[in-house]
Order: structure tokens, then C-alpha cells, then sequence
């Protein structure tokens, strides 16, 4: 008890004298579909034919929150301009592009708490980009740019996914005590300070052998979700899931304990498996109507006739953008590869934004069939 309380105490610390968030943005699910406000997402819309009402087109926008602990390696991360790396101007950047994503139809992003690889895949990950320390406490830095972000997310209507372990950082929490604690903290903050629309990502392909807790991986990271769940204010707890390798079906109990199922498009060439993913997860033991959501693909096409967006939204299912900085490309290009250029600057994002705003806001307004 003594425990819970000075843990209470320390979050309650973090919040301004008088701070108190009215939340404007509350996002809910009713069988396979997102609600905001107790209304579906794009309610009555349609895109050739098809309903895409209840779906929530996202992007992969990890590093919001991002900086390095390592002072051997945070020279890496400079930005072209300042020849200096600065985690607030990431942040308040960040901030700042938002509302044109959400003027596309953008309606939710991926952020993690440990990030995801600066240069969009690394062998190994010799910066600290780390929202615990490692005895799983939240770090008030990062708490604060988190809450920047879910904030202003709120006053746009917008839903983020929050991630708490990304393969190569998680192993500098201390142990599987750690790992809990993280959680705990990490739930807690998001409970105390009001927020309603969140949706938990526990994991970034948990089933990734780069992990080191073995409560994190795929046989165990239910343990996780349920202890996401058993999290409570005032009656109200949060919706979370946990995502697995690209091209790669869930756990059947992760499935069964999820609230949405998450999936990733990594490694998927061909848009027909997109469809063909969706379809095996609803054919599994463990489902029950819930959302599919993908929120990671590193493929794009999307000025083609067919793409795993397309083959995504087709199979009713919510797809996600994931974009870096790929070799001799400049700063403009790509959300994950830090220092980022949070605009929509360069071909493939106004490629990506625009096939939103074309699928979810300039069809015709129908009665949904769903």
C-alpha cells in the first residue's frame, strides 16, 4: 500500500497546480468498429461501395517523444539546420504538423514510449531511447512530451496509439519486475491525467527475438495485456492490444484477450495476403468481432489500383503508414528515421495523405450496411 501511494504521489507530482484535462476526445469500439464520441468513425461514408465507417486509418509517427540518453550517440541525431539535437523542438514540431494530418483524414498515429529504430531497421541499437529507468519508472521528460502530444491529439479528435516496449530498448529495464512496473506507471499516467483517447500498443512485435524479458514475448505478453486491463478509474479502464512480426498471425490468446487485433504489413509483397491476413484472423478460434487494425507497413504504390492500403480498407480493415528515411534520401523524407520532418514533405507522404483524404473524406455519404 505504501508502494501504490508514493507511486500515486510521483504521477500526481508531474501535474501543474491546479492542472485538470477535460478530455474532448473519447474513442471506443462496438463489435469491429471505432467509435468517437460514441459515434463510428466516418459514420455513413463509403469508398467504392464499400463501407469504411468504424475504421481508423493511421500512421506510424514513433518518435514523438524520442531522444537519446547515450551521449556517445546522440551526436547521430542532429539537425541539419542547427547541426544540434533538440527532443523539445521534436516534439513541439510534431505538435505543430498535426492538424494538417488530421485536415487528410488521418485519424490516429503510433507513438512508443521506447520509440522504434532511428534509422528505420538496425542490426543493433546502441542509443538510449528510453521513457523508463531501469527500475521501470516513467521518466517526467518524456511523461511531458508524451502529454503534449496526447493533448493536442485530444483537441483535434484524434487517437493515438501509445506503445510502451520496442525490441532493443527494452533490455535496459533491470528485469521482469521492471517490465511490470513500467506498465503499472505507464497505465497509471495515462488513467490519472484523464486521457480518453488512448489505445494500447503493449508491445512493438513482441514476438521479435531481439527482446530480452520473456514476459514480453509471444507466450507470455497476455500476462501484460491483462495487467493493462486490470488497471481502473473510476470505472473506466484501457483498450489495448500488442502487434506481432510483419506478415505474422497473432497468438490465439492474445486474440481472445485483445481488445483490437493488431497486425503489421512488413514483408507482405503481394495485396491479396493483406486480405488474406485479415480473413485467418477471423477465422480463428479466439476471435470475436473486434477491430483489425494494421499500424505498421513499410509498402507504399499508392498511386496504383491496388496496394495493401487498398487491400486493407477492402477486407475492412484499419491500415497504418510506416515510412523512414531510406539510403541517400534527405531530410524530408520518411516519419521514423530521426531527426524527422513531421510535415507531409516529400512525394510518398502526399502520396499517403492523399489516398486518405480520397478514401475517407471525399466519397459519398451513404446509410453504412455494417
Amino acid at each position: 500500500m505504501i508502494r501504490v501511494a508514493l507511486l500515486l504521489l510521483g504521477l500526481l507530482v508531474q501535474m501543474p497546480a491546479g492542472w485538470a484535462f477535460k478530455p474532448r476526445t473519447v474513442v471506443s469500439i462496438s463489435g469491429d468498429k471505432f467509435l468517437i464520441n460514441g459515434k463510428p468513425t466516418f459514420a455513413g461514408r463509403v469508398w467504392n461501395g464499400l463501407p469504411v465507417e468504424g475504421l481508423l486509418p493511421n500512421s506510424r509517427m514513433v518518435q514523438g517523444v524520442f531522444d537519446d540518453l547515450n551521449p556517445e550517440t546522440v551526436s547521430k541525431w542532429r539537425y541539419p539546420d542547427t547541426g544540434k539535437w533538440d527532443p523539445n523542438r521534436n516534439t513541439r514540431e510534431f505538435v505543430a504538423a498535426m492538424p494538417q494530418w488530421k485536415k487528410h483524414g488521418l485519424l490516429a498515429f503510433t507513438i512508443n514510449f521506447q520509440g522504434g529504430s532511428p534509422e528505420g531497421y538496425s542490426a543493433s541499437q546502441p542509443w538510449e531511447n528510453n521513457a523508463f529507468d531501469a527500475d521501470g519508472h516513467l521518466r517526467p521528460a518524456f511523461a511531458d512530451r508524451m502529454a503534449q502530444i496526447i493533448e493536442k491529439a485530444d483537441r483535434l479528435g484524434m487517437v493515438v496509439i501509445l506503445g510502451y516496449f520496442y525490441f532493443g530498448q527494452d533490455e535496459r529495464l533491470a528485469g521482469e519486475e521492471a517490465v511490470i512496473r513500467a506498465v503499472d506507471q505507464a497505465t497509471r499516467w495515462v488513467l490519472e491525467r484523464g486521457y480518453t483517447n488512448v489505445l494500447i500498443e503493449v508491445a512493438n512485435e513482441c514476438n521479435n527475438r531481439k527482446y530480452d524479458h520473456e514476459i514480453v514475448g509471444p507466450n507470455r505478453v497476455h500476462e501484460l495485456i491483462d495487467r493493462v486491463k486490470s488497471h481502473q478509474k473510476e470505472g473506466r479502464r484501457l483498450l489495448v492490444s500488442v502487434s506481432f512480426n510483419g506478415n505474422t498471425l497473432p497468438a490465439e490468446k492474445v486474440v481472445e484477450c485483445s481488445d483490437f487485433v493488431l497486425l503489421h504489413g512488413n514483408g507482405v509483397r503481394q495485396p491479396q495476403r493483406i486480405a488474406e491476413m485479415v480473413a485467418q484472423v477471423r477465422e480463428m478460434k479466439s476471435y470475436r468481432s473486434k477491430p483489425i487494425v494494421f499500424n505498421e507497413d513499410d509498402h507504399f504504390d499508392f498511386d496504383q489500383s491496388d496496394n495493401n492500403y487498398l487491400a486493407a480498407t477492402r477486407a475492412f480493415a484499419s491500415w497504418g503508414y510506416f515510412d523512414f528515411r531510406m539510403q541517400g534520401e534527405g531530410f524530408d523524407e520518411g516519419y521514423q528515421s530521426v531527426p524527422v520532418n513531421w510535415k507531409i514533405s516529400s512525394a510518398r507522404k502526399r502520396g499517403f495523405f492523399e489516398l486518405t483524404k480520397k478514401i475517407f473524406l471525399e466519397n459519398n455519404r451513404v446509410k453504412s450496411s455494417r
